[in-house]
C-alpha cells in the first residue's frame, strides 16, 4: 500500500518512482518527481496509515469501554470539538486560508500552496486538538467523572449536539469559512507532512503501549462491571486512564486528518470477523485493521477520479455504511452482542 502510495497522485497512476531513479532522466524532471515522491505523496501516504491506527485504536478502546459494538471514538465530542476549535480558526483568520483547494489542484501547485501554508496548518492543527481536548474535559465535567458509563455517553452526545450547533452558527456568521471548513468536516489527508507523520507515529506509540497496559480493564468490564470489580481490579482510575488515551488517540488524528468517519467503527469489528481475540491482541490488531482502511481509502480518493481528488472521509463513510449494512443484513444479532 505504502509502494501505491507513491504511484498514485494527480495524474492517477504513474511510475514516479522510475522517473526519480531513472539513469537517462533529465535533472530538473529528476528533481520535480523528487519532490512529488518525498514532499507530498510519502508523507501523505504514511500520514494516512498513522491516522488510520490512531482511529482503529480508538474505536477499540471505545467499543470496550462502553460496551458497545457501535460505540465510536467521538462519542466523548471529541469530533464536535475539534470541528469547533478549527471553526473559530478560520473565522478569526478570515476563512481565506487553511485548508484550501486540496482535491482540485496538481501535486506541483500543492507543493508551493503547501510550503506557505505550513503556519496556518499549524495553527489550525493546535486549535482542532484544543477543541476536541477541552470537549472531553467538558464531557467529563457534566458525566462527574467516569464512574458511569452510560452518564459518560449522554453526556458525550449532549457536548456532540451543543457544540455542533455552536460550529453552525459561528459558520453563519463568517461565510467565507464555509469552504475551507468543508475540508475538515469531510476528511482530508492532503496537507499532511512529515511533522504531522511523525506526531501521529509518536502518539500512537504511546496510546497502544498504554492501551495494551490497560487491556485487562476492558477484559473485566466484557463481563460486567460487578465481575471487573470482583477481580480486584480498580475501576475508576483505569477507565480514567482509559478515557485518557482514547481522547488523545482520537484529538490527535482528528486535528491532522478532519472528520473521517467508519474506521474507528469499523476496524474492530472486522478484526472480530477474522479472529476472536482478548484486547490486549485486539488493540494491536484494531491499529492495524484502522491504518490499511484509511490507507486504501486513501489511495482510492486520489486515483477514482483523478486529476480530481474525492474527500477521503466521504469514501469512509460509504464504504463502512454498506459494511455495516451487509453485516447487519448477514445476521441481526452480529451488532447486537458483545461477540460482534
Amino acid at each position: 500500500m505504502a509502494v501505491l502510495g507513491l504511484c498514485i497522485g494527480s495524474a492517477g497512476f504513474e511510475n514516479t518512482v522510475g522517473t526519480l531513479l531513472g539513469a537517462h532522466t533529465e535533472a530538473a524532471e529528476r528533481a520535480m518527481a523528487q519532490q512529488i515522491v518525498w514532499d507530498i505523496r510519502l508523507p501523505r501516504t504514511l500520514g494516512a496509515l498513522a491516522a488510520g491506527a490512531l482511529l482503529g485504536l480508538a474505536g477499540a478502546l471505545a467499543q470496550g469501554l462502553f460496551r458497545n459494538p457501535l460505540a465510536d471514538p467521538y462519542l466523548l465530542g471529541s469530533a464536535s470539538g475539534a470541528s469547533l476549535g478549527v471553526a473559530l480558526a478560520l473565522a478569526s483568520l478570515g476563512g481565506g486560508a487553511g485548508m484550501v483547494g486540496g482535491s482540485m489542484m496538481s501535486e506541483s501547485a500543492a507543493i508551493s500552496v503547501f510550503s506557505s501554508s505550513v503556519w496556518v496548518r499549524l495553527g489550525l492543527t493546535g486549535a482542532a486538538f484544543g477543541g476536541a481536548v477541552l470537549a472531553v474535559m467538558l464531557t467529563l465535567s457534566l458525566a462527574r467523572g467516569v464512574q458511569h458509563t452510560l452518564r459518560l455517553l449522554l453526556a458525550g452526545v449532549i457536548v456532540g449536539v451543543v457544540l455542533g450547533a455552536i460550529t453552525s452558527l459561528v459558520l453563519l456568521f463568517s461565510p467565507d469559512s464555509l469552504q475551507a471548513m468543508q475540508s475538515f468536516l469531510l476528511g482530508s489527508t492532503s496537507f499532511i507532512g512529515w511533522t504531522s507523520c511523525l506526531l501521529m507515529a509518536v502518539v500512537w506509540l504511546l496510546c497502544v503501549v498504554a492501551a495494551w497496559a490497560l487491556a485487562r480493564v476492558l477484559d473485566g468490564l466484557s463481563l460486567g462491571e460487578s465481575t471487573a470489580q470482583s477481580l480486584g481490579l480498580p475501576i475508576g482510575p483505569l477507565r480514567a486512564a482509559l478515557v485518557g488515551v482514547l481522547a488523545l488517540a482520537t484529538g490527535t488524528a482528528v486535528a491532522q486528518t478532519g472528520l473521517i468517519a467508519f474506521v474507528g467503527l469499523a476496524a474492530p469489528h472486522l478484526v472480530r470477523a477474522i479472529a476472536r481475540v482478548p484486547h490486549r491482541q485486539l488493540m494491536w490488531l484494531a491499529s492495524a485493521m484502522g491504518a490499511v482502511l484509511l490507507g486504501g481509502a486513501d489511495l482510492l480518493a486520489r486515483w477514482l477520479i483523478a486529476p480530481q481528488e474525492l474527500p477521503v472521509g466521504v469514501l469512509t463513510a460509504v464504504l463502512g455504511g454498506l459494511y455495516l449494512l451487509w453485516l447487519m443484513h448477514r445476521g441481526g444479532g452480529a451488532l447486537g452482542g458483545r461477540g460482534a
